[in-house]
C-alpha cells in the first residue's frame, strides 16, 4: 500500500523541516531516516562515515533503509539515501517519492560544514560536483518534482499535499 510520502533531495533542501509540517498537515507519522541510523547504531553520521568508509556507509544506509517499515508516514530520507537502489525500490512499493528540488545556488547559500552534517563526499569532490551526480537519480525515483525554489515551508507543504492527496 503507497500511504506513505518519501521526501528525497540534497542536504539542505529542506526535508526534515517540511516533513515536520507535512506530517502534521496529513495527520501523519513523521520518520527522519537519518535519525534511524543514528538509534540502531548509536552513532551519529559523520561517525558512521569516518568508521565504515563512504562505500561501507552507504550499504550500512541502503539496509536500514530498506527495513524501515512504516504506514501513513511522511519519511525524510538522507540525500544520500538515493544510492540505495533496494532502499529506493522498498520506498516507492511503500508511498510516493518526493524530490524537493532547488537550484544549486540556492543550496550552497543553505549548507554549512557537510563534514558535520554526515553527508557523504567522495575524496575531492566539491559540492557541486554532488550535487550533479545526485540530481539524475533523485529525478529518475521521484513520483513527485517539487521546485522549492524561493518558497516558504507552508507553501511547499500545500504543494506537497495537493499533489500527494
Amino acid at each position: 500500500m503507497r500511504n506513505n510520502v518519501i521526501l528525497t533531495g540534497m542536504p539542505g533542501s529542506g526535508k526534515s523541516t517540511v516533513g515536520v509540517v507535512l506530517a502534521k498537515g496529513l495527520g501523519y507519522r513523521f520518520l527522519d531516516s537519518d535519525l534511524v541510523i543514528q538509534e540502531r547504531t548509536g552513532k551519529l553520521l559523520y561517525q558512521l562515515i569516518e568508521e565504515l568508509g563512504e562505500a561501507g556507509f552507504l550499504a550500512l544506509e541502503n539496509e536500514i533503509n530498506a527495513s524501515i517499515l512504516a504506514s501513513h508516514t511522511v519519511i525524510a530520507t538522507g540525500g544520500s539515501a538515493i544510492y540505495g537502489k533496494e532502499a529506493m525500490e522498498h520506498f516507492k512499493e511503500n508511498g510516493k517519492v518526493v524530490y524537493l528540488k532547488l537550484p544549486y545556488g540556492e543550496l550552497a547559500e543553505r549548507l554549512g560544514d557537510l563534514h558535520e552534517r554526515g553527508v557523504v563526499l567522495k575524496p575531492g569532490f566539491t559540492l557541486k560536483d554532488l550535487y550533479d551526480e545526485r540530481v539524475p537519480l533523485y529525478e529518475r525515483y521521484a513520483d513527485i518534482t517539487l521546485d522549492c525554489s524561493n518558497k516558504s515551508i507552508r507553501q511547499v507543504m500545500e504543494e506537497i499535499k495537493s499533489k500527494y492527496e
